[in-house]
């Protein structure tokens, strides 16, 4: 698992025994209170979970090129040895044609993979959809016109801290594995994993391998998909992290449509936490929900009503503490209805309705650029309301943005990032992805870069 993060914790514990007379001992009265199991549910669960191997080849770069003497004296070697690299993960399936639900971190990049199920059979598979935001993808099995079968979704909004469940994945590759323990917390909002942090924490034992494989609850229904762990070994220390099926619904809901993208609603406001000092200016008892600190015109956010510094407290009920509880409440209502959302408001609480509709995506004109420039291999597009959602950009920025980046390509050599604003190139004003294409052609020695990165303007010169 890539997704390995150190976590320091001081742990205070209070322990309160009980008086033994009140405790409730007995002898069991029959064999069969002896022999309590979850092998029922693992048997049931078990051929739905499978192991994901993905495989990308990488080309050996030596050090020395990038010495221009070594360049000036030996030359370019024309080709480079390659290498193949392999990750190992783990996978649902989640539709008896042969669709499978995993992690995006597993299969990123990757120009081969391969299922294989509990009963060690091997398929090819392609990537159907890969959604970065909530690091999931949806693979199928090629070719094959067998029923495999399949776990169903459990409701994630209904789970309980102290319910148990089972993970069951491929760690460290030995083979399928099952651990248990407890949901120890829900709605894990603090994490810094993907855009979307609303995530179910347990301890039951999740390592490296276990990424993309099922989180089940005692029903045998999947609760989530397994996705990282807090250690300081790299093994499992009791803290893991799945994404919520709920979530993962919509995923493989988009994915079964046909699309490439995930499709999900779309405010059009973007929303800050409440801070301490902002809850005593506002005269709240406690820093929760969600401040709105801007409205982009003509969105669903502003045709229902939502204002500047309104306070959201609640979605169609339920209560949110920040945006990121927010984000993920209003990402999983399905489109085509509304969301009711509580908002507080001079002193009152009102009730707003919210249309569930996708950012509009005109006028995009995605484009790869290949020219020799700093540019090559970045892919680029202009910033329509969609692609301001999709990097969580401000809803009114406007501008070329950086959309992807070509692995071993220039512009990801140079630094140029995900997400990054192009606003001008040798003092020329970049505003659509022609202009980016015309300048990347120009030849140049020495080239001059504007760029909005985090909300901060660089000024960037390569060359000479």
């Amino acid at each position: 698992m890539k997704l390995i993060r150190s976590l320091a914790l001081l742990l205070v514990s209070a322990v309160v025994a009980a008086p033994a007379l009140a405790q409730d001992r007995r002898v069991p009265s029959s064999a069969g209170e002896l022999r309590l199991s979850y092998a029922p549910i693992v048997q049931r669960v078990q051929p739905a979970v499978v192991n994901v191997y993905a495989a990308k080849v990488v080309q050996n770069r030596n050090p020395l090129l990038d010495d221009p003497i070594f360049r000036r004296f030996f030359g370019v070697p024309g080709q480079q040895p390659e290498q193949m690299q392999r990750s190992l993960g783990s996978g649902v399936m989640v539709d008896a044609s042969g669709l499978v639900v995993t992690n995006n971190h597993v299969i990123e990049g990757a120009d081969q993979v391969k299922i294989s199920l509990a009963d060690k059979r091997e398929f090819e598979a392609e990537i159907v959809l890969k959604d970065s935001r909530t690091d999931l993808a949806v693979l199928r099995i090629k070719d094959t016109k067998e029923k495999f079968t399949t776990l169903d979704f459990a409701n994630s909004d209904e789970l309980l801290v102290g319910d148990v469940v089972l993970a069951i994945g491929n760690p460290f590759g030995v083979g399928q594995t099952v651990t248990h323990g407890i949901i120890s917390a829900l709605a894990r909002t603090q994490v810094g994993i993907t855009d979307y942090q609303f995530f179910i924490q347990t301890d039951a034992a999740i390592n490296p391998g276990n990424s993309g494989g099922a989180l089940v609850d005692m029903t045998g229904k999947l609760a989530g998909i397994n996705t990282a762990i807090f250690s300081r070994s790299g093994g499992s220390q009791g803290i893991g992290f799945a994404i919520p099926a709920n979530m993962v619904r919509v995923v493989v809901a988009s994915a079964k449509s046909g699309g490439k993208a995930v499709k999900r609603p779309y405010l059009g406001a973007k929303l800050q936490a409440v801070t301490p000092e902002i809850a005593e200016t506002l005269g709240l008892k406690l820093p929760t929900g969600a401040l709105v600190a801007n409205v982009a015109p003509n969105s669903p956010a502003a045709r229902a009503g939502l204002k500047l510094s309104d306070l959201i407290v609640a979605i169609d009920g339920q209560v949110i503490d920040d945006p990121n509880a927010f984000d993920y409440r209003f990402a999983t209502r399905p489109l085509g209805g509304v969301a009711q959302i509580d908002v507080q408001r001079a002193g009152k609480t009102i009730k707003l309705n919210v249309p569930l509709e996708t950012a509009p995506d005109t006028n995009r004109d995605e484009i790869v650029l290949t020219a020799r420039s700093p540019f090559q291999g970045a892919k680029v597009a202009n910033i329509s309301p969609a692609v301001a959602d999709e990097l969580r950009l401000d809803a009114s920025t406007e501008g070329v943005v950086v959309v992807d980046l070509e692995d071993g390509g220039t512009a990801a050599g140079v630094g140029f990032q995900k997400g990054d604003i192009i606003l001008a190139v040798n003092n020329q004003k970049i505003a659509r992805t022609s202009d980016l294409e015309k300048a990347s052609k120009t030849a140049s020695r020495i080239w001059r870069i504007t760029v909005v990165r985090g909300g901060q303007q660089i000024n960037v010169t390569l060359g000479g």
